[in-house]
């Protein structure tokens, strides 16, 4: 008797669309921060190895794209950063609701890869999320701005990405006083409760363009009524808290500090759940919480390089058909360049 395996219909969407424009995946605009908030797509089912025999080459072919989709995805695994980020973040969010001036802030700082981008985009999901779920029939509300520091930024190009996140106009004719008047007007009509600004180290108060974007964002802190939440590379340790502008920034603004993290129980449990996300036909469960105390000697606990090295070794695994991650594999996965200079001590390897 003939055997037919049904491959489930969303493998041939996802696999259909790997050629879609990215410029909707890009969380500094608008479109790309709805997709950002939206459910995620279910991850594909894992065909036992019988039904993935059995798959036509096209059927496989589509089947093999769609778990490379997924283990390219970065998975957001709730750590206590991202927690404790929220948590503050909701809190200044409720405090500064009724506040006429002077609303506090929040400012996540850190060396690179210590997952700052996700603490807050995480809080920005939360937030609009539960927007969503009070008005859910409102179609004309922003609830959260997403933007990113440009490197040499200027006041106009930061006033301009504000514009751009909104899908408001900017031609080369239009001064920043338009821009921001644009902007200000926009935020207030839309309820834009939280405004996240990414790559803050960007900024540097030392010279007059620095001066004149953190000035701008003060501006913007005046006139629109929202919680504003940084992030940035040792903001801490940088002039942006120094002098007269830095005290006035130091003042209104939690400091919420990311680090990478100690080999701990947090950390096994980490491994552990990424792990959990695999889709993998020869992987044995278990392998990589193995291989935890390895994996942080490797990374050096940044998260960041173990979502990659983790993520990296699984599409290796799909495309050479290996199907399972090893140690050897994980090597195989280049880091970043802080990761790849980190001693390796003589119990790493096993």
């Amino acid at each position: 008797m003939e055997t037919h395996v049904t491959v489930p219909g969303h493998i041939s969407d996802t696999a259909l669309n790997a050629t879609e424009d990215q410029a909707g995946h890009q969380l500094t605009t608008r479109q790309g921060w709805r997709r950002f908030t939206a459910a995620p797509p279910a991850p594909p089912a894992l065909l036992s190895t019988e039904e993935y025999d059995l798959l036509e080459p096209l059927q496989r072919q589509l089947y093999d794209e769609d778990r490379l989709d997924h283990h390219g995805r970065l998975r957001v695994v709730a750590t206590s950063t991202v927690r404790h980020t929220v948590t503050c973040g909701r809190r200044l969010v409720l405090l500064n609701k009724h506040a006429i001036s002077a609303r506090r802030g929040l400012i996540v700082s850190g060396p690179a890869g210590t997952g700052k981008t996700i603490a807050i985009t995480q809080l920005g999901q939360a937030h609009e999320l539960l927007d969503q779920a009070r008005h859910p029939h409102a179609t004309d509300r922003i609830p959260v701005v997403y933007i990113t520091v440009p490197p040499a930024a200027t006041a106009r190009m930061v006033a301009a990405e504000f514009a751009r996140f909104l899908g408001l106009p900017v031609r080369r004719s239009s001064n920043i006083t338009d821009i921001i008047e644009a902007v200000v007007g926009v935020c207030t009509d839309t309820r834009t409760g939280l405004i996240l600004v990414d790559e803050l180290h960007n900024i540097s108060l030392a010279s007059r363009s620095g001066a004149e974007v953190a000035d701008t964002l003060k501006y913007f802190s005046e006139r629109i009524p929202a919680t504003f939440v940084y992030a940035g590379i040792d903001i801490e340790h940088s002039n942006l808290l120094s002098g007269t502008r830095g005290q006035q920034i130091a003042g209104r603004f939690t400091l919420i500090p990311t680090n990478p993290f100690p080999y701990n129980e947090e950390w096994k449990g980490l491994v552990a759940t990424l792990e959990g996300t695999l889709l993998l036909h020869r992987h044995r469960p278990g392998t990589l919480t193995r291989l935890d105390r390895y994996l942080h000697e490797r990374t050096g606990g940044m998260i960041g390089a173990l979502s990659h090295a983790i993520r990296g070794a699984a599409i290796d695994a799909v495309l050479t058909g290996e199907e399972a991650i090893t140690q050897q594999s994980l090597d195989a996965v280049p880091l970043d360049h802080v990761a790849q200079s980190l001693p390796r001590t003589a119990g790493s390897r096993r």
